[in-house]
């Protein structure tokens, strides 16, 4: 059920993301898992330290596996959207947001909770998340975490041969569960954010990082056109030819 046909290829789409685009994380691979969740080596995923989705992502992104239950998530918010638990009133409600003063209002608050994406309650039980290219199982999503050059030409990848314009879904809150997590899941498209506080507070992101989830339906047609992109237009914006020959000009 969870058992992958080709790992070569997805090690491969693995290490020509990391190459093209010279990310220093890995590209993370995250899977919804329905019911008995028995076939996975449970063994090879630390399922009892206690987190929040955001830090599992983080470790993921540095080589560990990790699986998610209501028993050991520690985000409310989180645990909400992927269905695990009951979404607490005072999150409901937008209480929690005014008093931590990310919304000036509580209506504002609750009005930012009113449109997060979450998925059925109880339809999951647990997620996983591993490094993409050891991930032996179909992801439903991948989650990179990177600079915003690398999440621009993944973006224009997935617009290469269609020429529209996208359209990226954030209330700059619940950044990598909701953003970057459940609605590529849901919808089946790229989705890009900002982060929010909660990333930003409790993971090593920097300042300089943002995030991108891709439905992994798409991540092969994606990863192709990127290695064009990569040949051509990525080498000639990344060399400044044309800001450097400016840049003799005015001085």
């Amino acid at each position: 059920m969870f058992r992958r046909l080709n790992v070569k290829n997805v090690v491969e789409i693995s290490e020509k993301l990391k190459k093209i685009l010279d990310l220093e994380r890995d590209s993370v691979a995250v899977k919804f898992i329905d019911g008995d969740f028995g076939k996975i080596e449970e063994k090879e995923y630390d399922s009892t330290t206690k987190t929040r989705y955001c830090q599992a992502l983080m470790r993921a992104g540095k080589g560990e596996k990790i699986m998610i239950t209501e028993e050991n998530i520690t985000c409310p918010a989180s645990a909400a959207a992927f269905g695990l638990k009951k979404l607490p009133e005072k999150l409901l409600k937008g209480d929690m947001l005014y008093k931590m003063g990310l919304f000036k209002t509580k209506s504002a608050g609750k009005k930012a909770m009113d449109s997060m994406t979450r998925l059925k309650e109880n339809k999951y039980s647990a997620v996983i998340l591993a490094p993409l290219a050891e991930a032996d199982w179909d992801p439903d999503v991948v989650v990179i975490e990177s600079k915003p050059e690398h999440l621009m030409w993944l973006s224009l990848a997935s617009i290469y041969k269609s020429g529209e314009r996208l359209k990226f879904d954030s209330a700059i809150f619940q950044a990598t569960c909701v953003d970057s997590t459940v609605i590529p899941f849901v919808e089946n498209r790229l989705n890009s954010t900002l982060g929010c506080y909660g990333c930003r507070e409790a993971t090593d992101i920097q300042r300089e990082e943002n995030l991108l989830g891709i439905p992994y339906s798409k991540l092969k047609e994606i990863t192709e056109n990127l290695e064009e992109l990569g040949s051509g237009a990525m080498q000639r914006a990344r060399s400044k030819s044309v800001f450097e020959a400016f840049n003799k000009e005015i001085n």
